[in-house]
C-alpha cells in the first residue's frame, strides 16, 4: 500500500487501487499524500445502486471521519458534486443532505448551518442542492449525491449491505421451498438473472477517498476479478477525466468563494 500511495505521490501513477485495510490505507494516503488545503477531514464516497438513469447515486463519508461539522459537510459537497461530474459524467449534479426530515427546523444544529452553506455555494459550484433529504432517497431518482457524517454513512452502507444479503437469502429460500416455487423460478428466471446484475456490490466495488493531494480508491478486501475490474474502471475514468486537479480546483475556488466570489470550474 505505501509503495501504490507513493507512486501517485511521485506521479509515476494517477490513481491507486487497494484492497488493503481501509483504516491504514486512509493512514498511508494521509501521510504521504496530505489533505489539500482548507480540507480539515477526507471523506470517503461510495457508488450505491439507485433508480438514477445511470444506476448509482454517490454518498459520503462512508467512514473516513466518524464526525463532521457544517464546515466538512460543506467540503463534502463540493468533493461529491466534482466525483458526479468526473466520475459519472452528471453536468449539473443534484445534492442533498442527509437528515431525519426534510423539513428545514429538523436536523442537528451543524445540519441547519450546513444547509445554508451549501445553499449559497451551490450556484457558483455548478451543483443543483435540494435541501434536506432522508434515509429512503439514498436509492431514489431524487438526488446524484448524498451528503453525511462518516458514522452515519458507515451505518447506512453496512445496513444496505446487510438488507441486499438478507433479501438475496430469503428469494433463494422461498424459490426452493416448494416444487411449484421452483417451477415458477425457472419461469422468472431471466428476470431473476437482470436483478441480480442490477444489485451485484462488484459492479460498484470501489469506495474513492477525497480532500489528499492525489486519488486512492478502496476496493472491497474480498472483492473477485470482477470486483477488482470495477475498481480499476473507475479508476482510469477518474484518470482520464483529471480528476485530482479538477478536485483540488474546486476545493480552492471553494475556499475564495467566501470572500471574492468564485471563478467556475469543472
Amino acid at each position: 500500500m505505501w509503495a501504490a500511495v507513493d507512486a501517485v505521490k511521485s506521479g509515476d501513477a494517477s490513481v491507486c487501487v487497494s484492497c488493503g485495510n481501509t483504516g491504514a490505507l486512509m493512514a498511508i494516503s494521509m501521510i504521504r499524500l496530505r489533505k489539500l488545503p482548507s480540507v480539515n477531514r477526507p471523506a470517503i464516497a461510495c457508488l450505491w445502486p439507485s433508480r438514477n438513469k445511470g444506476g448509482f447515486n454517490i454518498m459520503l463519508d462512508v467512514g473516513a471521519d466518524i464526525r463532521a461539522d457544517q464546515e466538512d459537510l460543506l467540503q463534502y459537497a463540493l468533493m461529491g458534486a466534482s466525483y458526479a461530474r468526473n466520475g459519472m459524467g452528471i453536468a449539473r449534479p443534484r445534492v442533498g443532505l442527509l437528515n431525519v426530515g426534510t423539513e428545514e427546523h429538523k436536523g442537528r444544529a451543524e445540519l441547519k448551518v450546513a444547509r445554508e452553506l451549501i445553499s449559497e455555494v451551490a450556484e457558483d459550484a455548478n451543483f443543483d442542492f435540494i435541501g434536506f433529504v432522508e434515509g429512503g432517497d439514498i436509492p431514489s431518482d431524487r438526488v446524484d449525491v448524498i451528503v453525511t457524517d462518516g458514522f452515519t454513512g458507515n451505518v447506512a452502507l453496512k445496513t444496505g449491505e446487510g438488507t441486499a444479503n438478507m433479501i438475496s437469502y430469503v428469494l433463494s429460500q422461498a424459490f426452493k421451498a416448494t416444487l411449484f416455487a421452483r417451477m415458477a423460478s425457472l419461469l422468472a428466471l431471466s428476470s431473476l438473472k437482470r436483478l441480480k446484475k442490477r444489485m451485484d456490490p462488484r459492479r460498484f466495488n470501489g469506495g474513492v477517498f477525497l480532500g489528499l493531494n492525489g486519488t486512492v480508491i478502496k476496493s472491497h478486501g474480498s472483492a473477485d476479478e470482477t470486483g477488482v475490474a470495477a475498481a480499476i474502471q473507475l479508476a482510469i475514468t477518474l484518470s482520464q477525466s483529471d480528476f485530482s486537479h479538477k478536485l483540488a480546483a474546486r476545493v480552492a475556488s471553494a475556499s475564495s468563494a467566501r470572500q471574492d466570489g468564485p471563478a467556475r470550474t469543472k
